[in-house]
């Protein structure tokens, strides 16, 4: 697994989430080097909630028939895109939480499942900060400059 993170002090957040290998970099100039760890051949999946930066990276890293999971768009969405130009038969999917989770039984039941794989250790959860509720601009504020790692709560 290559992950991608803005500095280098988000290095071992990464590595501890399992990655092999971890690109540093907010430019989107991230192709070559995983292209080289991916022995030439590019990626099998990405999995890009960033924004516009990363768009194309993400899909010219991709090797034939790569898939590139986009969601999120958490600093904006891409220009538009002219489907013939999408390279090496790739699969492009844009996942919307709504789309998936449709229902309030599916929240209920995905979200039991979510808390039974924390609970059994299956999933670890970062939290990388904790705001007093008043304090959401700023947890915000924080999230959008990229100087927090893992999940945030805002407690009332």
């Amino acid at each position: 697994m290559i992950s991608r993170v803005s500095s280098t002090d988000k290095v071992a957040v990464a590595k501890a989430a399992g990655a092999d290998h971890v690109i540093v970099g907010t430019d989107g100039k991230f192709v070559e080097k995983a292209r080289q760890l991916s022995g030439g051949e590019g990626v099998h999946v990405v999995f890009d909630g960033s924004g516009p930066s990363t768009f194309q990276g993400s899909l010219d890293v991709l090797r034939r028939s790569g898939t590139f999971c986009w969601y999120g768009p958490v600093l904006g969405g891409p220009d538009p895109i002219d489907i013939m130009s999408l390279p090496k038969s790739i699969k492009l999917g844009y996942a919307v939480f709504f789309d998936h989770i449709h229902t309030p039984e599916l929240l209920r039941a995905h979200s039991a499942r979510l808390f039974d794989w924390i609970a059994e250790g299956k999933l670890k959860v970062h939290i990388g900060g904790v705001y007093p509720l008043a304090d959401a601009a700023k947890a915000h504020a924080d999230m959008a400059s990229r100087a927090t790692t893992g999940k945030l709560l805002l407690m009332p």
